[in-house]
């Protein structure tokens, strides 16, 4: 029993959980309306739209400690997915691009609802990066994004069909007296009618070019004359009437257009939802292993502020003893300020970069009361493997070319444009319509009252005129009284110069889109080369700035030696030490362009959803299932940044 109870509990506690990461998700949802009598009022109620997310996801509180937030390169990736505002703008995207299908649906013009990708934040410094003329950095550039346009919209060519049934309901009451000239047509000085009209009319469009109206009319009259067989009587009528386009606006490639427009429209929002995944996730890599180099470089104007001082009460020293010229003092007094200065740039780089990178994890930017005052400690290192393995070009490119979202989304957009293009080549054509009205009418009503009805009066009604409403309607649906009428309708425009241009014009843009493509296709190929070219050019600064500053560290300890026998000058010694500085702050940066053309390698070929181990279902969502995991071994105290106690 007792293990039934630890089950039931446990059962419990992991539904009340997963509750709870659903209800921090993003939320970006329509709630069908409420209340009313179901699907009968359904479609004249309004759907609700939440309201915008703006709470942070509870991954961003749970990595505080002690004033600190301790980030790793996955929890940074999380906390973009769950929380950057840029991606929560593109998750309405999708949900966009289907409300305005169900818009082309029902035979609605198409409507602009995109937002283009935003381009990511950017580090504090960009030195030692280059920008390639699309934006993307190709040594790294922190964060910067790519441009996407949404789909394609227009309302050229034939007009749209409202393809929504429609039902129309009137009803009309009147009276009317109207004085007479001649008495012997009315029998009264003045007729009076009373009249109760009433008309029920189903109307619909087909997407092939028919259109249907259905209509039931009936109408009471009461007159005051005697001249009228029978009276008060009821007219009704059944009426169809149908047309049908046999030039322009005939078929459904022609009127459904906008319907295949919508649809791909979608595909394109889901592309641009990914493509602002990438853009983002990209950047906050970039902000990450900047702050990474900043804490670096800070350290190492750390340790030469130190060895500065320590030289300096050194030459203090010496001079108080005699044996060293008071001038060093200065000379080394002089190289501390210097290494004061290069720390405090060294802390206000990294300081402000916290500043932009919080503002990228957060819903409510640095205001968020989580994040408003903490420090970020970055846990990961990045580490530069010993070789890069790199697959020949033509392979490269080939992954490049199909996993690029651009690609994807140019030839979606090409796709409709051509079905754009067929409706306003249609368009060119003259109208040509055929229509066809088949009326079954009726009359009905009492023996007028006020009529002589002496022996032979020809005011007498006759028997199958008499009746009730039945009668009426016997008389429609018997089809005693038809009509019926048929036609064609020709409406040609001379010279038609709009309907050419337009179609002209079209064709025209979708060269430019094909050619588009083409360049799209050629500058992947060079974003390949470039990336590829500029993940060795990284890797050799870096293996030049290691070398160099293990040079200059031999360097300082030889001269260091030397002028403690004497053999060097302060001078020299002060020199080898703003050189060390130079050196680490050099291999700092090469490590931080390594990491920037690492990410960048990864736009290029498409691959940074997979390389970064990021599902596009959890992005959509907003909630990321992996769960962050904290060292045991934190402090619990504050402190500097920079600098772990």
């Amino acid at each position: 029993m007792r293990r039934l109870q630890t089950f039931l509990s446990l059962l419990c506690t992991a539904c009340l959980a997963a509750q709870g990461v659903f209800a921090q998700s993003s939320a970006v949802r329509i709630e069908p309306p409420k209340g009313g009598l179901g699907w009968v009022t359904r479609p004249y109620q309004q759907r609700y739209v939440p309201e915008a997310n703006l709470h942070n996801s509870e991954r961003l509180e749970s990595l505080v400690r002690a004033g600190n937030l301790y980030l790793s390169a996955q929890d940074v990736i999380a906390l973009a997915l769950e929380n950057n505002l840029d991606i929560e703008v593109q998750r309405y995207g999708p949900i966009l691009a289907r409300e305005v299908l169900r818009r082309a649906k029902g035979g609605g013009p198409l409507r602009d609802v995109g937002v283009s990708v935003a381009a990511g934040p950017q580090s504090v410094s960009l030195t030692g990066v280059s920008v390639n003329s699309s934006g993307g950095a190709t040594t790294g550039a922190a964060g910067a994004g790519v441009g996407s346009g949404g789909g394609i919209i227009t309302n050229l060519g034939p007009a749209l069909l409202n393809l929504d049934p429609q039902l129309n309901l009137v009803a009309n009451f009147g009276h009317s007296t109207t004085p007479q000239s001649n008495t012997r047509l009315t029998g009264t000085t003045a007729v009076v009618f009373d009249t109760r009209s009433y008309q029920a009319q189903y109307s619909q469009n087909w997407v092939f070019g028919l259109s249907t109206q259905l209509t039931y009319s009936s109408t009471r009259n009461r007159v005051n004359s005697a001249f009228y067989s029978v009276n008060p009587f009821t007219q009704g009528s059944l009426d169809l009437f149908v047309s049908q386009n046999l030039l322009q606006g005939f078929g459904a490639t022609v009127n459904g257009r906008n319907i295949v427009v919508a649809r791909n429209n979608e595909k394109v929002s889901t592309l641009q939802f990914k493509q602002q995944v990438i853009t983002t996730v990209s950047a906050v890599l970039n902000l990450y292993w900047d702050l990474v180099s900043f804490e670096q470089d800070l350290r190492a104007r750390q340790d030469e502020l130190k060895t500065a001082k320590q030289l300096y009460e050194d030459n203090k020293r010496q001079v108080e003893i005699g044996t060293l010229a008071p001038i060093e003092v200065t000379r080394a007094e002089s190289q501390v300020y210097t290494a004061q200065q290069d720390l405090l740039v060294s802390q206000t780089n990294l300081l402000q970069q916290e500043t932009v990178l919080k503002n990228a994890l957060s819903r409510r930017g640095v205001a968020s009361p989580t994040i408003a005052n903490v420090h970020i400690i970055p846990l990961d290192r990045f580490t530069i493997p010993p070789k890069d393995d790199i697959k020949p070009a033509d392979d490269l490119f080939k992954e490049a070319l199909g996993n690029r979202v651009e690609v994807a989304q140019a030839k979606i957009n090409i796709e409709s444009t051509t079905a754009l293009n067929k409706g306003i080549k249609n368009g060119i054509r003259p109208t040509l319509q055929a229509f066809a009205e088949a009326t079954n009418n009726g009359l009905s009503g009492p023996q007028n009252a006020l009529a002589p009805l002496g022996p032979g009066s020809q005011f007498v009604a006759p028997p199958f005129l008499v009746g009730g409403y039945g009668n009426l309607l016997g008389q429609i649906f018997r089809r005693n009284y038809p009509s019926y009428s048929a036609g064609i309708s020709l409406n040609i425009p001379i010279f038609n110069r709009a309907a050419q241009s337009d179609y002209v014009t079209s064709e025209l843009q979708l060269r430019q889109s094909q050619l588009q493509l083409q360049k799209q296709i050629n500058q992947i190929r060079v974003d390949v080369q470039n990336a590829e070219i500029g993940l060795q050019q990284a890797r050799a600064r870096y293996d030049s700035s290691v070398r160099a500053r293990i040079l200059q560290e031999q360097t300082l300890d030889a001269d260091q030696k030397k002028y403690k026998l004497g053999a060097s000058t302060v001078f020299q010694v002060v020199q080898d030490q703003r050189d060390l500085a130079t050196a680490q702050s050099n291999e700092v940066q090469a490590i931080a362009n390594y990491s920037h053309a690492r990410v960048q390698f990864d736009q290029a070929l498409g691959t940074t959803l997979d390389t970064n181990h990021i599902s596009l279902q959890e992005a959509e969502s907003g909630h990321v299932l992996r769960q962050s995991v904290l060292p045991a071994d934190l402090p619990t105290g504050t402190q500097t940044p920079g600098v772990q106690q």
